[in-house]
């Protein structure tokens, strides 16, 4: 359940982002994919929703794996 409960919170974010160009599939998917043992690991107490995961994500840039921080550059470099 709570696997289910972090990609949703992982498109969550991105949705939460406002990116619309084409590729966004692509970085929501690299995000789920790269990203949820990072979610589990460092921000498995933070609540859900308001984009507090990926503030919790982006506040350990340090301890993030590279697939993860790759993904969440990314979609930096997607909003602009």
């Amino acid at each position: 359940m709570r696997t289910i409960m972090i990609a949703a919170a992982a498109s969550a974010m991105l949705l939460a982002s406002g990116a619309a160009h084409a590729s966004d599939n692509d970085v929501r998917e690299n995000i789920k994919k790269y990203c949820k043992a990072d979610v589990e690991r460092l921000c498995s107490n933070v609540s859900l929703g308001g984009g507090r995961i990926l503030k919790c994500l982006k506040s350990k840039p340090n301890e993030l794996s590279v697939g993860c921080a790759k993904a969440l550059k990314a979609m930096k470099d997607q909003r602009g």
